[in-house]
């Protein structure tokens, strides 16, 4: 095969499909060694790249500006390359079944175009199995070439943590896998030309398929083993922070908070795994009871936002409700899978319609996927209560002052503070009288 030695000398090409927040900080990585091309079918998307904006904020405009990417949006154009990477999204249907439609169209799309001596590799989460049984069979199909003759695959899952600007793409280890010996020495080597933590080489697919959803499900029941004891604490009258606090003392603590659990990996990889050990006729217990805690956090938080407006002699009707907030995560622009939305449903319940206000977020798709038109925070004022619902940098370096700005003409007793996240000083706000509450 040796497609890593021409990967490496630039004579053959390296093309990514999908460029979201995986896939595009893993094509710039490998166009600073490779040629690559940079596939989507989004053309709004592609022409922002051609045009050096980088919609994701995870490599930045000026990455994108000095990049050698092939940006298209035509699929006859991956006829030039010999190595795919597949980074499209895998998220989940309104039942909670795996959505894989994505990552089968962006197989029928590599069929069409496959060669003789291909490596295609697949990045997109998905439960042990999808890549040889459901994949792969697409690729013959849509090729009319023989895997494991004609060409290989294997599959290395994405570990990128969006928004994180210390745990990067080349510092994290990577997990990949191969169907065989040769395919797995020739990926190992191509990954480990970006990768500068290294690579761990899963003996199978679906092993390294299984790391993948595994290490997202663990993550998963600890933060709602937390958030249990959220509400059990909320019940008591015992500050959650504070026990976790005191707790976390101990050497052998594992750190992890309460809180929305949403985005394309720990609020959807579970369902991956759920669907396929049920389909194989095991009913999980321990993951399927973290996934419902932690999808019943929206509701959580609504209602205990109407509790303090009552308790602050609220109309909760006509309670002007201000979420600062919106994205799945700190520090991203991504709202995919975002609990606040949860909040936001909550809320209109009681005839609630919130102000939504986040810099990060991308404004065309909070209108898109859901209907919310974004405000600026200048503009708020006459604010009952205000949602510190995600931990921007911006609303971090925000004092109490700059909140209670956004406050009507009430005395502080009657101006009611919810912090999500825990980002105030709690000893602060409740010595200035505000009412307030925290998970």
């Amino acid at each position: 095969m040796k497609i890593y030695e021409k990967i490496k000398k630039q004579e053959e090409k390296i093309a990514v499909i999908g460029l979201g927040y995986v896939g595009m900080p893993l094509a710039v990585s490998f166009a600073k060694v490779s040629k690559v091309i940079g596939f989507d079918l989004n053309e709004e998307k592609i022409g922002l790249y051609k045009s050096g904006i980088d919609p994701t904020n995870e490599v930045g405009d000026e990455a994108i500006q000095n990049t050698k990417i092939e940006f298209t949006c035509k699929e006859e154009k991956l006829k030039e390359a010999k190595f795919y990477v597949v980074a499209v999204p895998t998220p989940i249907n309104l039942d909670k079944t795996p959505n894989l439609a994505p990552v089968e169209g962006a197989s029928r799309i590599i069929g069409r175009n496959l060669s003789r001596g291909s490596v295609v590799v697949y990045e997109s989460t998905v439960y042990p199995g999808v890549t040889e049984d459901v994949c792969i069979p697409i690729l013959e199909e849509e090729s009319g070439l023989k895997c494991g003759i004609d060409f290989k695959v294997g599959y290395s899952p994405e570990r990128i943590n969006p928004g994180d600007k210390v745990h990067r793409l080349e510092n994290i280890i990577k997990i990949v896998s191969g169907m065989d010996e040769n395919s797995l020495d020739e990926i190992s080597k191509i990954y480990e030309l970006i990768i500068e933590a290294g690579v761990h080489r899963a003996s199978s697919i679906k092993v390294a398929e299984a790391a993948k959803v595994v290490e997202n499900s663990q993550r998963d029941i600890n933060i709602a083993f937390m958030n249990e004891l959220a509400m059990v604490f909320d019940r008591m009258g015992i500050d959650t922070k504070e026990v976790i606090d005191a707790m976390n003392t101990k050497w052998n603590a594992l750190g992890f908070y309460p809180g929305l659990v949403g985005g394309h990996c720990i609020g959807v990889d579970p369902y991956y795994f759920l669907y396929e050990a049920e389909r194989l006729g095991y009913h999980s217990q321990i993951i399927l009871s973290g996934r419902k805690i932690n999808d019943s956090m929206g509701d959580f938080v609504a209602n205990s936002i109407i509790k303090k407006l009552i308790l602050a002699n609220k109309v909760v009707k006509k309670s002007n409700v201000v979420i600062l907030g919106l994205t799945f995560k700190e520090n991203t622009p991504d709202t995919r899978n975002s609990k606040v939305i949860d909040i936001i449903k909550g809320l209109r319940e009681y005839g609630i319609e919130p102000t939504i206000v986040d810099p990060e977020a991308d404004a065309t798709e909070a209108k898109r996927f859901y209907d919310i038109e974004l405000s600026n925070i200048e503009a708020i004022k006459d604010a009952d209560c205000i949602v510190l619902a995600v931990a921007h940098n911006s609303f971090i370096k925000m004092e109490l002052g700059d909140l209670d700005e956004m406050f009507g003409n009430f005395s502080n007793e009657e101006k009611v503070i919810i912090d999500v996240k825990n980002i105030l000083n709690k000893t602060e706000v409740l010595k200035k009288g505000y009412s307030y509450w925290n998970l």
